[in-house]
C-alpha cells in the first residue's frame, strides 16, 4: 500500500465541505491551520505539494449574501471572484507561518484540452514547484461556462496530478473511502483499502450523492482514480474533516488507495511514445549523443525540420543515420523551429525577435 512519507510529488484535493462551515458560511480556520502542518511535515520531508482547494464559491456567496441552493451561471461567477481572492490570502496566511510560498493558479478545462495551454500550465507549475512553491489549484468558476468546466474538483485534481507527474493523490472527502454501496443505505456496505484494477463492478458500486457544499460523488471520484492511476499516481479516498489529515491518514486513518501500474515517468513517455507525429527533426551526432545521455534536445544541434506543427504537437527525432531516435512533444511551431534550427541559446532571440525556451524539446517530454 501507498504511504504518505514515500511520496516524491503529492497533490491534495480539499472540498468546499472541508474548508467552509456549512451553516455560518465562515472559513474553518482551525483545520486549515491543520492541514498547513500536514503540508509543511510534507515538504520536510522532502515532497513537493500542490494544493486543489475548492471554496471560492461557498465563500463568497456567503459575504454576498447569496440565498441557499442552487445559484446561476452569473450568481456563481460573481460569487467565485470575491471568494478567490479570500482563498488564496487564506491559505498565505497559514502558510506563511512556516515558511511556504504559495501561489494561486486558476484553470479551465480547455487548459487540459487544448495542447498549448495544457503545456503552458505544465511549464508554470514546474517552476512554482521548482522554486519550492505549493501552488493553490482552483477552477476558474469566473470564466468557466459549462462547457470549458470540469464541473468538479476531484476529476480536476487528478488532472493536476497528471500534468506535474504527481506519485500520490489525495482526495480528502466527507467518506473515509470507497465502499461496495453507500453506508448511508445499506448498512452492510464494506470499505475497501486497496483497489489495485477499476473493473465495470467497481464502476458500478460508486453512487452519486455529495454534499450540499460540494458536486462531486463516488462516481466523480472513480472517474479521478483512472486518471490518477493510468498516468502512474496512486490515488486515496479518506475522511478529511479531522485535525490534521494527512497525519491521520499516515497514522493509519481508514482509506482507499487506487494502485497505479506503472509510474508517472514511464506512464509519460509511454503516452508521448503514442502519439501521431506532425513533423521530423533531424539532428547531428552530437545531439544524438546528448539525448542518449538524457539531455534535452536543443535548437543547435537541428540540422532539419520538415512538417508541419505547431507548438505541444509530437514530433520525430531522427539520428544523422535517418533512423528514429526518439518521439517528443516540441515546444515551438514548425516556422520558429525552422528558424532557429542550428541557433545557440543566446542567439534564439534575435533569430525570432522575442525571447524563447533554451530547449526545442525538453527530456521530460520525449521517449527515446
Amino acid at each position: 500500500m501507498a504511504s504518505l512519507t514515500s511520496a516524491k510529488r503529492l497533490v491534495v484535493k480539499i472540498g468546499s465541505a472541508l474548508l467552509v462551515d456549512r451553516n455560518t458560511g465562515a472559513l474553518r480556520q482551525e483545520w486549515l491551520h491543520g492541514l498547513a502542518e500536514d503540508v509543511a511535515a510534507a515538504k520536510s520531508a522532502g515532497a513537493d505539494v500542490v494544493l486543489v482547494s475548492s471554496g471560492s464559491i461557498a465563500l463568497g456567496r456567503s459575504i454576498l449574501g447569496l440565498p441557499a441552493g442552487a445559484l446561476s451561471l452569473e450568481q456563481s461567477q460573481a460569487a467565485a471572484a470575491v471568494g478567490q481572492i479570500r482563498l488564496a490570502r487564506a491559505y498565505e496566511e497559514a502558510l506563511t507561518p512556516h515558511g511556504i510560498t504559495t501561489a494561486q493558479v486558476l484553470v479551465t478545462l480547455e487548459d487540459s484540452a487544448d495542447r498549448r495551454r495544457y503545456l503552458n500550465s505544465r511549464n508554470t507549475l514546474a517552476t512554482l514547484i521548482g522554486y519550492g512553491v505549493v501552488p493553490i489549484v482552483n477552477e476558474n468558476d469566473t470564466v468557466a461556462t459549462d462547457e470549458i468546466r470540469f464541473g468538479d474538483n476531484d476529476r480536476l485534481a487528478a488532472q493536476v496530478a497528471v500534468t506535474v507527474g504527481a506519485d500520490q493523490l489525495i482526495l480528502l472527502s466527507d467518506v473515509d473511502g470507497f465502499y461496495t454501496a453507500s453506508p448511508a443505505i445499506d448498512p452492510n456496505a464494506t470499505r475497501f483499502d486497496v483497489i489495485d484494477d477499476i473493473t465495470p463492478e467497481i464502476e458500478a458500486m460508486a453512487g452519486d450523492a455529495g454534499s450540499g457544499l460540494s458536486k462531486g460523488g463516488m462516481k466523480t471520484k472513480v472517474l479521478a482514480a483512472k486518471t490518477a492511476t493510468g498516468a502512474g499516481c496512486a490515488m486515496a479516498i479518506t475522511e478529511g474533516s479531522v485535525m490534521r489529515p494527512l497525519q491521520a491518514l499516515e497514522n493509519g486513518a481508514n482509506a482507499t488507495w487506487f494502485l497505479p501500474r506503472t509510474d508517472p515517468q514511464a506512464a509519460r513517455k509511454k503516452w508521448i511514445a503514442s502519439m501521431k507525429p506532425q513533423g521530423i527533426i533531424a539532428i547531428d551526432a552530437g545531439a544524438a549523443a546528448a539525448l542518449k545521455r538524457g539531455k534535452s534536445l536543443l535548437p543547435a544541434g537541428v540540422v532539419s525540420v520538415t512538417g508541419g506543427f505547431g507548438r505541444g504537437d509530437a514530433v520525430e527525432v531522427h539520428a544523422p543515420d535517418h533512423t528514429v531516435l526518439a518521439r517528443g512533444l516540441i515546444r515551438y511551431t514548425a516556422d520558429e523551429a525552422r528558424a532557429i534550427a542550428g541557433a545557440h541559446s543566446d542567439e534564439i532571440e534575435t533569430r525570432l525577435g522575442y525571447p524563447g525556451r533554451a530547449a526545442l524539446i525538453h527530456r521530460d517530454d520525449m521517449a527515446l
